[in-house]
């Protein structure tokens, strides 16, 4: 029992850091990710650096639901590659401690953490969402520095345009300066040109300031020319100035959000939230579709009501639907439409026409928003799914990485590193896949978003079994046997002469052997050519009992047969050996089977009746 714990122990001191040291890893490279991503939102915003961090903070936070089954996935490989590339797995294994044994204590901690990531998806990442998207959302928000180039035309300031010829760096004096200011409309634009300049903000940084020396300005003044309206001489203004101050709205100040809107998001729910919301979203869409097509079936259409009103013996009025017109005779379409003048049949076409088409625009723009509610009923529904699949996903991974590190047996952080994300690409594809779908309504929401996990269990499942089985994995072997098979490659043969013979072959047995190997293969190939082509192919890669004897049969007398004959010292007999296939496994085979048998026997025959007469 002592020893037990100190196993348990054991595994935990290994276990424990590489996770946290793969998890932060994890964390970090989707950060820069998140960075990297939305670095146009970030840059040359003049943001404090609290606030940068603040929003990273968040996104880690975020992350957190990614990085952990990653995390799990390379520390369980890394873990059991090194207990087995330095043979202590082979040890524990040798002292009559199972591999569940082993990875009893992994088990358990890996329940608590499956525990912990669903509080943490419930409680935290919604929390941490929210704040991010706010903080993001009031950054796209924020205005840019203010970082006027030289020689081309700044067009950051609100309704200005502004040209440098020239800029002093060391004390930001602007020169020949040219502002389109346009503030007005573009019909009342004001063009001041400036020989040098300065700019800068006011204290509450809400405004610029903009001073200006030695220039000149031109505006227009259509707006007090005659009440606004238009006239063929355009009155303008022109003023030369000294020195010259000029105030232009500009805030630069960071704005943070609030985040109350935010927060009512399926993005910022939790389980029970969420489930609230779903409630109320199915309510409002089973509504508004049954109001839709109750009214898409009652509408009146050609005038006709759908119901008939009628009063009953209590003089109630009644309202029941029309029964179906039924015509004695058929209508006569040329005659309705030459009435009261032939030339009305185009104006009665183009009325049905229009009033069928805004009938449908309005029929498409109720099914559009109806469509929208029932996109959102998903959104919130993947969402509460996504609190769940977390947790069940670390279980999967660690289930995936602990018997794949003992099979494979290296450690380090090459194989594991490459191996886990290798898997975690393929449970990202599925998993992206499943949500994409979930999410346009392609496939049901639940399906969508469980569809890694039941793809990715089975083979967590299978390497357990073969890891506690102490079993291959894949067996290299029969995989290239088969994949030969498949493209009919065949292994060639290479059949010389013995330097040293001890038991000579007698070419009467010899004969005896091809005579009925060759008999025996002219049987089978009898049977296959009477199967179909595709009974062949079948055959071929899992052939019957019948067939799979017969085979097997033959291929122990080809054994026999070449092991015997091999003895033998004349060249030509021995290098007839070569055409024999390996391994017969189709007519092909066996045809040629009989046909380099005709051609040993025939020239074991003639190589006896030299003998003699010699």
């Amino acid at each position: 029992m002592l020893g037990i714990k100190r196993v348990y122990t054991f595994m935990l001191q290994r276990f424990l850091p590489l996770l946290v040291m793969t998890f932060f890893i994890c964390l970090f490279i989707l950060l820069m990710q998140f960075v990297w991503r939305y670095m146009d939102d970030l840059v040359g915003k003049g943001l404090a650096v609290s606030v940068i961090a603040e929003l990273l903070w968040y996104a880690a936070l975020t992350s957190v639901p990614t990085a952990l089954p990653l995390a799990i996935l390379l520390a369980s490989l890394m873990t059991f590659g090194n207990l087995g590339e330095k043979f202590e797995l082979t040890a524990l294994k040798a002292s009559g401690i199972s591999l569940f044994k082993i990875m009893r204590p992994l088990i358990i901690f890996m329940a608590f953490i499956a525990v912990g990531a669903f509080f943490f998806q419930n409680n935290v990442v919604p929390y941490a969402q929210t704040k991010m998207w706010t903080l993001l959302f009031s950054m796209r928000q924020k205005s840019p520095e203010v970082e006027i180039p030289e020689k081309a035309f700044y067009d950051q300031l609100p309704n200005i345009n502004l040209f440098v010829e020239k800029k002093n760096w060391d004390t930001g004096m602007l020169y020949d300066l040219i502002i389109y200011d346009t503030s007005k409309g573009f019909d009342n634009s004001r063009i001041i040109l400036a020989d040098s300049g300065n700019l800068a903000f006011t204290e509450d940084k809400t405004r610029l300031f903009l001073h200006l020396f030695q220039g000149e300005q031109f505006e227009n003044l259509r707006d007090r020319a005659l009440g606004g309206s238009a006239t063929k001489n355009m009155p303008f203004r022109r003023e030369s100035f000294s020195e010259k101050s000029i105030y232009i709205p500009f805030d630069a100040n960071f704005n943070r959000m609030d985040d109350s809107l935010m927060r009512q998001q399926y993005i910022g729910q939790n389980v029970l939230e969420l489930s609230r919301s779903i409630d109320s979203l199915r309510l409002r869409v089973d509504s508004v579709g049954y109001q839709l097509g109750t009214e898409i079936k009652e509408h009146d259409y050609m005038n006709i009501p759908y119901y008939e009103t009628s009063r009953d013996q209590d003089r109630g009025i009644v309202r029941v639907p029309q029964h179906d017109v039924i015509l004695d005779k058929p209508i006569d379409i040329d005659s309705v439409f030459s009435q009261p003048s032939p030339g009305m049949a185009r104006t009665y076409i183009t009325t049905a026409i229009n009033r069928a088409k805004m009938q449908q625009r309005d029929f498409e723009f109720r099914g559009a928003l109806l469509l929208d509610q029932a996109k959102l009923l998903r959104r919130h529904q993947i969402e509460l799914i996504k609190k769940y699949t977390l947790s069940f996903a670390c279980l999967i991974f660690f289930f995936i990485g602990a018997p794949l590190g003992a099979i494979i047996k290296k450690g380090g952080i090459g194989t594991p590193l490459v191996v886990s994300v290798f898997l975690f690409i393929i449970y990202y594809i599925i998993d992206n896949t499943g949500y994409k779908m979930s999410r346009d309504g392609h496939v049901n929401v639940w399906f969508g978003m469980w569809l890694s996990s039941l793809i990715l269990l089975p083979l967590g499942i299978y390497l357990t079994y073969k890891a506690v089985g102490d079993t291959a994995v894949f067996n290299l072997d029969a995989i290239t046997s088969l994949f030969k098979r498949l493209i009919g490659k065949r292994q060639e043969r290479s059949f010389t002469l013995k330097e040293v013979i001890i038991d000579e072959c007698d070419t009467q047995v010899a004969l005896s052997m091809v005579e009925d190997l060759s008999a025996r293969a002219q049987e089978l190939e009898q049977q296959y050519q009477r199967f179909s082509k595709l009974q062949r192919i079948r055959q071929r890669l899992l052939p019957t009992a019948p067939v799979r004897e017969a085979l097997s049969e033959i291929t122990k007398k080809l054994t026999a047969t070449e092991d015997y004959i091999w003895n033998n010292k004349n060249y030509k007999i021995v290098s007839l050996l070569n055409y024999y296939p390996p391994t017969p496994t189709r007519l092909k085979d066996l045809k040629a089977i009989v046909e380099n048998s005709h051609k040993l026997i025939e020239f074991i025959t003639d190589d006896n009746n030299r003998r003699n007469q010699a």
